[in-house]
């Protein structure tokens, strides 16, 4: 007679990462590891730790050094981009607190104001293209500063890690002056807007996408992005073009970004960043003549 008994497959978990199960190992050490740890060998995966000590093949140090699902370069800190971007926030909020309005006035997007009456006409529109950047970084209230801030560090470290620093950056910044430009664009001149949320929706954006690339369970961050559009929509004072500029600036770039064949990745990806600036310029071009003798 047949034996019945059936012996179960074994789970296997990545060895970098804990929580997240997998049914790939690494063709030299053989440890288990997750999509976002795997490098690609010339057959199979190989794991990070791997890639760095396996230098004796006669490859160049570039060839042999670990990458990211987007081609970067794996980092030692993977979140340093992020605590950077923190930093830089916090620093701003803790100067608006200690200056006061006048330093509100000079970072905040504007598309074009009066800054008093019968004064001089000030903002996006009048050349201060600085505006679209400096916002980006600028908070009143301590709610507004703590959710975006909230975000970012959610958000941020897991990007920084699958597309490397440049990459990341890159799609930062993109997104929020994204959101900038669609708000001078479609915006009352004088309504004024600041804060990271054009950024932050922008990295929502790109997760959703990384998660879709990888295969993972979209659902959580579909959920927290709809949560998130809700209040977009219905809170007053939210500036909906911020995030939506941001979301979809965001989404554009990380497609490039993880679905650029190999062959062509870096002008893929370049040339990706490259249309969406471009697309932002253009944007601001016209507002400003349409505001503008």
């Amino acid at each position: 007679m047949e034996d019945q008994h059936r012996t179960e497959p074994r789970v296997t978990y990545c060895y970098r990462h804990p929580d997240r199960e997998t049914g790939i190992s690494c063709v030299r050490c053989e440890r288990p590891i997750c999509p976002e740890c795997m490098v690609p060998a010339s057959v199979g995966f190989q794991c990070p730790e791997c890639v760095k000590s396996g230098s004796g093949t006669g490859h160049s140090p570039s060839a042999s050094a670990p990458r990211t699902i987007a081609g970067g370069v794996i980092a030692g800190d993977r979140r340093l981009i992020t605590k950077i971007l923190l930093g830089v926030n916090a620093a701003v909020f803790v100067a608006v607190l200690v200056v006061g309005s006048r330093l509100v006035d000079d970072l905040l997007l504007f598309g074009q104001a009066v800054t008093e009456p019968y004064g001089p006409v000030e903002g996006v529109a009048q050349g201060q293209w600085y505006r679209l950047l400096t916002s980006m970084f600028l908070h009143q209230e301590i709610w507004h500063i703590a959710m975006n801030m909230l975000g970012l560090w959610f958000l941020g470290p897991p990007l920084e890690a699958a597309l490397g620093r440049l990459r990341y950056s890159a799609l930062y910044f993109l997104s929020g002056l994204g959101g900038s430009a669609l708000t001078f664009l479609v915006s009352a001149p004088g309504q004024a807007s600041l804060g990271a949320s054009g950024a932050i929706f922008g990295l929502f954006g790109a997760t959703a996408v990384l998660m879709r690339r990888m295969n993972y369970d979209m659902r959580p961050i579909l959920i927290l992005l709809g949560i998130n559009l809700v209040f977009t929509f219905t809170w007053q004072g939210i500036s909906w073009q911020a995030h939506i500029g941001g979301l979809a600036v965001g989404a554009l770039i990380a497609y490039a970004m993880v679905h650029a064949p190999r062959k062509h990745r870096r002008l893929v990806q370049y040339g990706s960043c490259a249309l969406m600036a471009l697309l932002i310029v253009a944007a601001c071009v016209v507002r400003t003549l349409q505001l503008t003798p």
